[in-house]
């Protein structure tokens, strides 16, 4: 297995890869019962779902194969200027090769392209690695949850300037 990684964004034919990904990698954080992403009505159709304005999904390709993925899109119930980093995950092959950061770094590019100035990220303990790159990125953990995302059951709050 190669260790290069390409990043671009969804299409439709990526949807039940996508899924597929977050299927598998939620369950594995004990991530998949109510309250949590896994159960989202977008996560069968992602290309759809982030074909809205100020919105963009990205997929991680290694070795021609759909490995992980990650988008932004404003967020619920808040602010204008206020986007979220959405259903950013990685099948176990792809942890460790940078992907994390190089899609983080893409995902926030976008979001200040379409004129956002803060991006949240929430998230629950056990999902170790995550938390450790939104803090290398930049991100600052909050107290309390932010907009209307319907995650009750994420316990990780994080949030950060585009400025």
């Amino acid at each position: 297995m190669s260790a290069a990684f390409s990043i671009r964004p969804i299409t439709p034919a990526d949807d039940a890869a996508v899924a597929g990904i977050i299927r598998t990698v939620m369950p594995e954080f004990g991530a998949s019962g109510p309250g949590f992403a896994i159960h989202d009505p977008e996560v069968g159709f992602m290309s759809h779902a982030y074909a809205a304005p100020r919105s963009v999904y990205f997929v991680v390709e290694r070795d021609g194969a759909v490995q992980g993925g990650g988008g932004i899109a404003p967020l619920a119930g808040a602010a204008v200027d206020l986007c979220e980093l959405r259903k950013m995950y990685f099948l176990p092959g792809l942890r460790g090769a940078g992907a994390g950061a190089a899609l983080m770094a893409r995902c926030l590019e976008a979001a200040r392209g379409f004129g956002f100035r803060r991006c949240y990220i929430e998230t629950l303990t056990g999902m170790d690695a995550a938390q450790a790159l939104y803090l290398k990125s930049g991100f600052a953990r909050i107290d309390a949850p932010l907009g209307a995302t319907g995650h009750h059951g994420c316990n990780r709050f994080y949030l950060r300037d585009l400025d």
